[in-house]
């Protein structure tokens, strides 16, 4: 199994959480591809057979400016992902009320118009909660890794 990693994040902490992610679906046994700066061709050329997405929140609910140009490509150029499985860790703040991990809500739902099939459940996880996102990811990376392996 062949899972592509993207992050997109404002403060590095996306970027952090996908890094570990990474070397933990690694140790798992999966060939990994982590695609730091995504574009559809990059994606496609990594013939990646499932998709990781950590995606932070900014502003008003806003996918990060990182992540923003290949949101939008996607959106252009609607290549289909049929069956594709894939995963969303979102990262947000509950204080910001409804955006709360709205950027990754995003993601998920362009991914799911795209035809992919979300393996598990997308994992939010609240910086007013935890210091240590890339740690409190681990249980649901588990269950996204046998998913995975199962499928």
């Amino acid at each position: 199994m062949h899972l592509g990693i993207i992050s997109g994040s404002v403060f590095g902490t996306a970027d952090l959480v996908a890094d570990e992610a990474a070397t933990h679906c690694e140790a798992a046994g999966l060939q990994v591809t982590r695609i730091k700066q995504p574009t559809v061709d990059t994606l496609v050329g990594a013939a990646v057979d499932a998709l990781l997405v950590v995606c932070s929140t900014t502003g008003m609910g806003e996918i990060p400016d990182s992540l923003m140009p290949f949101y939008l490509e996607m959106q252009e150029r609607f290549p289909l992902l049929t069956g594709v499985p894939f995963g969303v860790i979102a990262l947000g703040d509950a204080g910001y009320g409804d955006t709360f991990c709205q950027g990754g809500q995003q993601v998920r739902e362009l991914l799911q118009e795209l035809q992919a099939s979300e393996a598990i459940a997308m994992l939010e996880l609240d910086a007013s909660e935890t210091v240590t996102p890339e740690t409190d990811a681990l249980p649901w990376l588990d269950e996204f890794i046998s998913h995975l392996k199962s499928a």
